[in-house]
């Protein structure tokens, strides 16, 4: 199956059937009319000179129009390459240069930093502005107009072309570009199946809730639920009052958010007059939940609470943990379960490894190995890369993780350094490098923090002479974007170090950690 077949699926059910709702602007697309636009548009890309599997990057807030866009991407046979607003925009250029993206569908609220792009990105040929005209760039529908025919190749196959790429998905970035994980057909499929088999059969007409950023994980949500016919209705950005008020008015049995946002939505005081009775599946993805806070939410939205363990490279859906898991533990049936981010699914063998590559047993700590269809191809252009991840026959995780004797995983720590902060990776040596640009700071150590709101927040641990931490946030907040900025700086005398002489940051961390999980 290629990705655009999941949607045809979705349109054959009911072709006019309500597709896409922009709640901000009011339009309605049924799934015919969807259909019709993605169509036109993988027309005039190949009118433009769009070769088949090139990359397209998509640069804006959610709307109907980023969705109608992603569509035609794949409708084209294209490669997706998702585009983080809230990133610096020196690690989106430095991405798309990598990449090799010549294509970009951007929103007008963007285009000061397209106007970067263009000076930063050489291979940027091609800009379309999805909602307008804008600085000389076609507005989408003098895109669509201008194409001459309707003539699109004829793609199919057989065998639903298994091996082509559905999308180049950053990692999130390190001291140098992201690396781009390549993730084809296979893959795909086996990740939207999977979801969309742990999500159905719970309405006859289901309605989902578009509120994470669709260039983060809305996307492949969004696309599992079309392919059952459901109707998507779209926020361009999380606001508490706004979510409550569209699950309530459109009836929403779908809705899918990061811990973070379940947090937010829990200490709206607009929560006490909400009705959320319609709500079906609540799917937290992206980073460890609070128990505490999980069971609360099973209290006021419900049995509909559940969660998923994934990574970039074997995307969304590695283990799952059910509502009715969920509701369960909340109500004192093995209430660790809480903890837990569930077993694995069918499309993946999951297991506990060791550093020499053996296999653990129930109860040992170690790291998380994945392999199957769901495992991504590689990482682009970066063999050793993706071979430093693919030992002994498994993808590794780099998450610590143990199996308890019913098959449920309880991710423990974190091999690598990385930090997950409101479902967004970022990586500490990034962060650290930003940091000691200024002159007055010393040395730098940043950790990873237990946070009510973000799950982990960034935590700068810092030598330096005489400087403010408002001004060490500023500035890395300036080159690397409010998300991989720290939220705190702890000033100290030293940073303390191993034998080896690295930076001792388990020492750091464990000042702030305590108890079994240390992720949560």
């Amino acid at each position: 199956m290629r990705a655009i077949d999941y949607f045809d699926r979705g349109h054959d059910i009911d072709p006019d059937h309500a597709c896409l709702i922009d709640a901000a602007s009011g339009e309605t697309l049924s799934f015919a009319q969807v259909s019709k636009l993605t169509r036109q548009i993988a027309v005039a890309l190949y009118a433009g000179g769009f070769r088949n599997q090139e990359p397209i990057a998509l640069y804006g807030p959610n709307s109907a129009a980023m969705m109608v866009a992603l569509l035609a991407i794949w409708r084209a046979n294209g490669q997706w390459v998702p585009v983080n607003t809230r990133n610096a925009i020196d690690a989106n250029a430095a991405y798309l240069n990598y990449v090799g993206c010549s294509w970009l569908f951007y929103h007008s609220n963007q285009s000061a930093d397209v106007r970067q792009l263009k000076a930063r990105v050489a291979g940027l040929r091609h800009f379309i502005c999805l909602d307008r005209a804008q600085d000389g760039d076609l507005s989408l529908d003098q895109f669509i107009a201008k194409a001459d025919g309707d003539a699109l190749p004829d793609l199919s196959d057989p065998f639903g072309r298994p091996d082509d790429v559905v999308g180049l998905f950053p990692t999130g970035g390190t001291t140098g570009p992201s690396k781009g994980v390549v993730v084809t057909n296979s893959g795909w499929g086996t990740m939207i199946e999977t979801v969309a088999q742990a999500v159905d059969g719970r309405t006859p007409a289901p309605v989902s809730l578009v509120v994470a950023p669709i260039s983060h994980a809305a996307g492949p949500v969004a696309l599992a639920t079309l392919s059952l016919g459901a109707t998507q209705i779209i926020l361009p950005a999380f606001d508490p009052a706004a979510v409550l008020n569209a699950i309530a008015a459109y009836r929403v049995t779908h809705v899918y958010m990061p811990p973070t946002a379940l947090y937010g939505l829990l200490d709206a005081r607009q929560l006490a007059d909400a009705d959320t009775s319609s709500l079906k599946i609540f799917l937290l993805v992206g980073s460890p939940v609070s128990p505490e806070k999980l069971r609360r939410a099973v209290e006021i939205f419900g049995p509909c609470l559940c969660q998923a363990y994934g990574q970039v490279e074997a995307p969304m859906i590695v283990t799952w943990l059910s509502p009715e898991v969920v509701a369960a533990a909340a109500a004192g049936d093995r209430p660790e379960r809480l903890s837990s981010c569930g077993s694995p699914t069918r499309s993946v063998m999951v297991g506990i490894m060791d550093d020499d590559g053996h296999l653990l047993p129930n109860g040992e700590a170690g790291e998380l190995v994945v392999r199957g269809a769901l495992v991504s191809r590689e990482y682009y252009a970066m063999a050793q890369e993706t071979a430093d991840i693919r030992t002994f026959g498994w993808h590794h995780t780099g998450d610590i993780a143990r199996r308890d004797d019913d098959g449920f995983y309880y991710i423990v720590d974190r091999e690598k350094d990385m930090i997950v902060s409101g479902g967004f990776n970022v990586f500490t040596a990034e962060v650290e490098a930003a940091i000691t640009e200024l002159s007055l700071v010393r040395e730098c150590a940043v950790i990873g923090i237990p946070d009510a709101k973000w799950g982990e927040a960034v935590h700068a641990v810092v030598v330096a002479d005489d400087i403010e931490e408002a001004v060490i946030i500023a500035h890395a907040k300036a080159r690397l974007g409010g998300v991989k900025a720290p939220k705190s700086v702890a000033f100290v005398a030293a940073i303390p170090r191993t034998a080896a002489g690295k930076m001792d940051k388990k020492a750091l961390r464990a000042a702030h950690w305590s108890g079994e999980r240390m992720v949560n």
